[in-house]
């Protein structure tokens, strides 16, 4: 069973009570993009781009990102959950809006997260974090459940882990801990092939998975890659783009 890889870039640009934030996002089977515009501690404008999605109605999920408008700067990522309701979102598109947000608030020049979560062994693996190539996450997760470290041990992946995560935990380890939450559990879809599904479950979940939608939401057979030894390759098309402020 192979590796799953996310590589997280966040460029922070900012002068005189303003700025602009670019981020980028890919993995084994998402490539996306969220730019960001903020004054006087506000997002004044946001939006996203869909480069590799899983099914084909991801294209039109950048657009409920403008519901994100107006709200203030924040250095916890997850609060863009309080100004939207992330069931009509794209998952992705929105953790990385978060993201951006929370790098803008800091005033976080760069920031780069890596991910790698490899396949399960009796339903076991080692999930690692790395942030800004020196600190580091490792959890020994069984299932859902963390084993390791002691910090984490006994935590529910699946119940109640933002909550605790938010009141538990430093902001940026709250951030980092959420982040490697959310890659530990898509990674099982390394497990499956994804290509056999026709469009999306209808679950309600998010943007592509909202019933009245899910049946037009075709699956984009071939949008799995395969980075286990290519690590370098993650969001390598994307620097120019973070790096070119206002193009």
């Amino acid at each position: 069973m192979s590796t799953f890889r996310r590589r997280v870039d966040i460029v922070t640009c900012e002068g005189h009570g303003e700025g602009e934030v670019r981020a980028a996002l890919e993995d084994d089977f998402h490539h996306f993009r969220v730019w960001a515009k903020y004054q006087a501690g506000a997002l004044i404008a946001v939006g996203g781009e869909a480069i590799r999605y899983p099914y084909t109605a991801c294209l039109q999920a950048t657009e409920p990102l403008e519901r994100l408008v107006g709200m203030q700067l924040s250095r916890v990522a997850h609060s863009v959950t309080r100004q939207t309701d992330a069931t009509h979102q794209c998952t992705h598109l929105l953790d990385l809006a978060g993201l951006a947000i929370a790098a803008a608030a800091r005033q976080s020049r760069k920031r780069r997260y890596d991910i790698e979560i490899p396949g399960r062994v009796d339903n076991r693996t080692i999930a690692r974090l790395t942030r800004d190539q020196d600190w580091k996450l490792n959890w020994s997760v069984n299932g859902p459940l963390i084993e390791a470290p002691e910090t984490y041990a006994g935590v529910n992946l699946r119940e109640g882990m933002a909550r605790w995560a938010l009141q538990t935990l430093s902001e940026e380890e709250a951030e980092a801990a959420l982040i490697l939450r959310r890659c530990t559990l898509i990674s099982l879809g390394r497990e499956r092939d994804l290509d056999r599904q026709i469009h999306a479950v209808p679950s309600g979940l998010c943007y592509s998975q909202q019933p009245k939608r899910a049946e037009q939401a075709i699956r984009m057979k071939g949008s799995t890659w395969d980075f286990e030894s290519s690590q370098e390759q993650l969001c390598a098309s994307d620097q120019d783009w973070l790096n070119s402020r206002g193009s």
